[in-house]
């Protein structure tokens, strides 16, 4: 096959091969898509569950953000596993299995009898499965397929996810409304079961092969170099800064997403409105997951970084300012800048770790860098539980997640290799 068309994507447009290797990439990265709405959605719905699972077991706010808090760790120790199960095992046993443990994990909790059980099932089990099913396969899946408009599937791949909020906050919401939590959680329980089921039929050996001009070009590219390893890239300052961005981004937006909706109805809001408004926090990071990709290709992943994590700032401003009158307006101000900035920064890191770590474990290695994001997460999570216990209030929780986004603005901007020019090509040597 001739050589990738750096200007047309993952095959080259001009034979029929080439249109056939486009259609198989974006068939790839459509199905990816698809199963991270779904991972997401399903994971990111405890925010709805919150306050009908706190009533049932009679359990304080510090207590039920620890299950988030635990879900968000478990999420960053499994990251570099999971992301080693893909690059050994391939993607039909890693997404099998994801799927398998996800589906269980939440059946099983629908018949929970106390709270410990919903730690173990929602946030051990279903971290396991989110991570084996989420953005870490598709983004190994998506760099075996795009060469030149890798930043772009990464922002769709991405966007994925936020769509997954969008969809599934309001449709969990009415599940409860209309049978109540435990049958919620026996329904997205099935949803993963049916989509095993049905993943079963894919052909997954062509999937898993990717592009022939893609790794063609990568393997040349790493000709003459040492393949990157975890090992390796643990010795190198991108990797540090890298995770360090997940990990305080993740603070920061989970400071703020778990008791979103509580915090709303809180406020006085109709608390379907308060879910429909969650759920439109996720349609509104679509567009900036997508942009992010597509500016960072122009402008450099630093000044995309400086508008996002301005931006982030700014709706966390506007969202503390909810109950002080006109709610509507500070909270489409909220879901206007912070909701759009979420989730940004992960296209910008997935496309850096790419770039820098090209060839080798990489999928490994991008596992490595999420698990900033987990301990942020839990952090984040926990934190805002144990400061609103603590405070009676939000304001702290507001204050720790814009330190965090302050905090990984500060990285973008000191750190030399987060700029996007300066590309590191072999990995050091033993």
């Amino acid at each position: 096959m001739p050589p990738t068309d750096q200007r047309s994507g993952p095959g080259t447009a001009g034979t029929h091969g080439g249109v056939d290797t486009r259609r198989a990439a974006l068939a790839v990265l459509a199905l990816c898509t698809t199963i991270n709405v779904v991972s997401r959605g399903v994971g990111e719905s405890f925010a709805v569950f919150l306050l009908p699972v706190a009533e049932a077991f009679e359990a304080d706010r510090g207590a039920l953000t620890g299950i988030y808090g635990l879900y968000m760790l478990a999420v960053g120790l499994m990251s570099p596993i999971a992301g080693t199960a893909f690059d050994r095992l391939g993607p039909r046993l890693t997404y099998g299995i994801g799927l398998s443990v996800f589906g269980l994990a939440y059946l099983l909790a629908g018949s929970a009898s106390a709270l410990w059980q919903i730690y173990l099932l929602v946030g051990l089990g279903g971290a396991v499965g989110a991570s084996l099913i989420g953005m870490l396969p598709a983004s190994g899946l998506a760099s075996r397929w795009f060469q030149a408009g890798l930043p772009v599937a990464m922002g769709v791949l991405s966007a994925s996810l936020g769509v997954g909020i969008l969809l599934f906050a309001p449709l969990v919401h009415a599940l409860i409304e209309a049978f109540g939590w435990r049958a919620a959680y026996r329904a997205l329980g099935g949803l993963m079961i049916a989509v095993l089921v049905l993943s079963t039929v894919l052909p997954w050996r062509r999937i898993a092969a990717g592009s022939p001009a893609v790794v063609a070009a990568r393997r040349d590219a790493a000709v003459g170099t040492q393949a990157w390893s975890l090992r390796r890239a643990l010795r190198t300052p991108v990797f540090w800064a890298l995770f360090a961005v997940m990990f305080f981004t993740s603070m920061s937006t989970y400071a703020v997403a778990p008791q979103l909706v509580a915090y709303l109805v809180d406020a006085g809001l109709p608390p379907l409105r308060a879910a429909s408004i969650y759920g439109t926090v996720g349609l509104m990071s679509i567009v900036g997951m997508v942009a992010a990709g597509a500016l960072a290709q122009r402008f450099g992943e630093r000044r995309v970084a400086m508008l996002s994590y301005g931006s982030t700032i700014a709706g966390v401003g506007a969202l503390a300012l909810v109950p002080q009158g006109s709610p509507m307006l500070f909270a489409g101000a909220f879901v206007l800048l912070f909701g759009t900035m979420q989730g940004s920064r992960g296209p910008l890191v997935a496309v850096l770790s790419a770039r820098h770590f090209a060839g080798g474990a990489q999928t490994g290695i991008f596992g490595g860098i999420l698990f900033g994001m987990g301990t942020g997460g839990a952090l984040g999570a926990w934190g805002s539980g144990a400061l609103f216990d603590l405070t009676g209030g939000y304001g702290a929780s507001f204050v720790l997640s814009a330190a965090g986004a302050a905090c990984g603005l500060f990285l973008f901007l000191r750190v030399p290799g987060l700029g996007g020019p300066q590309i590191r090509r072999t990995a050091p040597a033993d």
